[in-house]
């Protein structure tokens, strides 16, 4: 016979994995009475690794901290890094996670830690966001929790999106980080002209033509890469290319394939016919062509969005892909183009930003990050270290559609050169 007993932990909801503070229930067997699918049971696994995290989210932050310090070494522990969790401030989650695999984003981070430096400016998102990695980056400690609350006010002050308890999407919130860091590193440049000088110091000598292309920021030089639409005329052979750049790359997922194929899938080619022919200048008519993408110019960290919430008609609603698709540690574009500079580049997995849960406006994202040479999760203000191995568990899942999983949505590679 069954019988149960409390543990005050975090309930773990099946529909939505989000974890709420209550008491929860747990069937006590008899001593050798097995519990014959748990363990075989990729969701029963997600609810036990969300359920163990909660539980530590009961404990202080101390001594967390002090058992992860345990965990890694004193001696192994790397120079001048710290690792900080960050308090959740309502559903909040889709920024820590975001936030969390930007810092481990050594050249993004060094570039946020060198603006801290200069002289100081109107408060903004980018102010914000330079002092809280600051505060992470000149702890005395190695290790700890940190109240993002400056920014977090400050990104709902700027954006009505934000600006609520709800759950967003952490691709949505990069987009617009990114992007909005850019345009104040280009108005502040801006500025800077109009008072007669660089940010340097020295002044320009240059007119100032407002209706020029603004020069890429190091946001730009970090993330930005370059793609080729090439269309070429099945009539003429004539090719045309038109150039595009991005931050981030959005992929289809399909079940039990590998990012490599999906990136493939990106680039197949696409033959415009009937109702799509092409209007070739050459021939001065439309034509049947062969449309591909391809990458022209690779960036310097690879973010890669996985296309994981489909919206289905017969529901009326988004739902999530938790496809099985497989990220590798090391990764290698091949559908770059011909021009393409640097094809050859070999990246390295350091960041993932993962979904749990079944829905897009449901569940809890966190963050698994590479530092130096081992790996951290990060959920929320809890930071654990975990076997390379366990990235696996982060692929998704091979049984139907819409399930509750912890599966990779945002990837991070780092290029080697």
């Amino acid at each position: 016979m069954t019988t149960w007993f409390d543990i005050s932990c975090a309930v773990v909801e099946l529909h939505q994995l989000r974890v709420k503070s209550a008491a929860c229930h747990f069937p006590h067997t008899a001593p050798h009475q097995s519990v014959p699918n748990l363990r075989r049971d990729s969701r029963s696994e997600n609810v036990l690794r969300r359920i163990l995290r909660s539980l530590k989210k009961k404990k202080k932050s101390g001594a967390n901290a002090s058992a992860l310090e345990k965990e890694i070494g004193s001696e192994q522990f790397p120079v001048n890094e710290h690792y900080f969790g960050l308090v959740n401030f309502g559903n909040t989650c889709y920024c820590n996670s975001v936030l969390q695999a930007l810092y481990f984003c050594r050249p993004f981070r060094e570039k946020i830690l060198a603006y801290r430096s200069q002289p100081r400016r109107k408060e903004n998102l980018l102010t914000c966001l330079a002092d809280l990695f600051h505060s992470i980056a000149n702890q005395k400690r190695k290790v700890g929790v940190i109240p993002p609350k400056k920014f977090i006010t400050r990104l709902r002050k700027e954006n009505e999106l934000f600006d609520n308890y709800m759950q967003q999407d952490a691709h949505e919130f990069l987009n617009y980080l990114l992007n909005t860091i850019a345009d104040l590193l280009q108005e502040e440049r801006k500025q800077d002209k109009t008072n007669g000088r660089l940010a340097n110091g020295t002044l320009d000598s240059q007119n100032n033509n407002s209706n020029a292309t603004p020069a890429p920021t190091w946001v730009h030089e970090i993330f930005q890469g370059t793609l080729t639409n090439e269309t070429r005329c099945l009539t003429c052979e004539t090719v045309s290319s038109k150039d595009e750049d991005f931050l981030d790359l959005s992929v289809d997922v399909e079940q039990n394939t590998s990012i490599t194929h999906c990136l493939r899938g990106f680039s197949n080619t696409e033959t415009l016919c009937s109702e799509y022919k092409y209007y070739c200048e050459e021939c001065r008519s439309k034509q049947e062509a062969h449309k591909r993408m391809r990458v022209k110019k690779l960036p310097m960290i690879l973010a890669l969005h996985l296309k994981r919430f489909k919206y289905m008609e017969q529901l009326q609603r988004y739902t999530k892909l938790s496809y099985r698709v497989v990220f590798p540690l090391e990764l290698r574009l091949f559908n770059t183009s011909g021009d393409a500079t640097n094809p050859e580049r070999l990246y390295d997995l350091v960041a993932v930003v993962v979904h749990c849960g079944s829905g897009p406006n449901r569940g809890h994202y966190i963050a698994i990050v590479k530092s130096h040479d081992f790996w951290l999760l990060f959920d929320d203000d809890i930071v654990e270290k975990i076997d390379a191995q366990a990235i696996e568990e982060f692929y998704g899942l091979t049984s139907e559609i819409s399930k509750n999983s912890e599966s990779g949505y945002i990837l991070f590679y780092q290029s080697r050169d």
